[in-house]
């Protein structure tokens, strides 16, 4: 059996790359280890429920900080990923069959923990026919029956090689907030995310509109990782263009030597200037700073962003 701890036996398909430095990260991308109460007693009801988190398999820097609050990420369909993108630390090979007990059970760690938002995530499922969309779909049922004043957020895979019904069906189930993150500019995917494909990505959060025009969009990137200005404005402007509400901007992290590596650490002046340039161009939601991931302070963005619609409801 196979130690996921080890870097070239849990990404077989990176083995054969050379070795990329780790620069030194500058004092504003620095966070200190977890060890509160509250981050252990998070980890421990996760363990107990046999979730997989997202925080633990990407290696978030923010896992202290949002473990000990009560936060955490559920990552479902198991914790090996059909895809090999270049930046993901998430283990890549062959996965194991759905756990039909998986939906239940991140309900029922939704409810002992008593969040009151939830991100639920999960790695690609290349190997089934809908791409998970059904196993999205039951796990946000169930959470909706047990916790139904939980507010549901998803970050999705892009359901490439599926029916268009496989997104239907996930749209179906009501989600609060439909995330999918676009990760880099277009000219990096074949670098970046070799499995997927930037317009196809684009078209997704795009049809998610169409399907539910009341559903919060929401996408993110990157920075670091080789792509300039230009590029990140245009995707902005690709984002705006298929209606999405809400954008997350952070700082790239290279989890080890054979992943892609950190082309430059950029500047919190240069994360508020990206911000300040979003909300110009019509977004409702922006998260730019270099710690921010799709799923930190999920809850109280999303709130912010439901009161800002509500209350333009309440003056139109």
């Amino acid at each position: 059996m196979r130690d996921l701890n080890i870097p070239d036996q849990r990404h077989p398909e990176k083995a054969h790359r050379p070795d990329n430095a780790q620069p030194k990260k500058p004092s504003w991308i620095r966070v200190k280890a977890p060890t509160s109460e509250g981050y252990k007693q998070t980890r421990a009801i996760l363990k107990d429920k046999k979730l997989v988190t997202v925080c633990e398999e990407a290696g978030c820097p923010n896992v202290g900080e949002c473990w000990s609050a009560g936060h955490a990420t559920m990552m479902i369909m198991g914790e090996i990923c059909t895809r090999g993108c270049t930046f993901c630390n998430v283990a890549t090979g062959k996965p194991q069959a759905l756990d039909v007990f998986e939906p239940g059970r991140v309900a029922h760690a939704v409810a002992e923990l008593g969040l009151k938002h939830v991100v639920i995530t999960s790695v690609d499922r290349d190997d089934l026919d809908d791409g998970g969309a059904e196993h999205f779909a039951q796990t946000i049922r169930a959470v909706r029956h047990q916790s139904p004043g939980t507010t549901i957020e998803i970050l999705t895979p892009d359901f490439l090689k599926c029916a268009p019904s496989a997104l239907e069906r996930v749209v179906e189930a009501r989600p609060d907030v439909f995330n999918h993150n676009l990760e880099t500019v277009p000219g990096l995917y074949l670098e970046v995310r070799p499995g997927a494909r930037y317009f196809h990505s684009l078209r997704l959060l795009q049809r998610v509109k169409e399907l539910d025009p009341a559903m919060f969009t929401k996408s993110g990137i990157m920075l670091g990782l080789g792509e300039d200005r230009a590029g990140v404005l245009q995707v902005m402007d690709d984002l705006r263009s298929a209606d999405v509400d809400f954008l997350t901007i952070g700082q790239y992290l290279q989890p080890t030597p054979k992943h892609h590596a950190v082309a430059r650490f950029v500047p919190p002046d240069e994360f508020k200037a990206f911000e300040t340039a979003a909300y110009g161009k019509g977004f409702a939601m922006v998260s730019a700073t270099p710690l921010t991931r799709s799923s930190y302070h999920a809850g109280e963005d999303f709130a912010r962003l439901r009161a800002a619609r509500l209350d333009r409801l309440g003056r139109g």
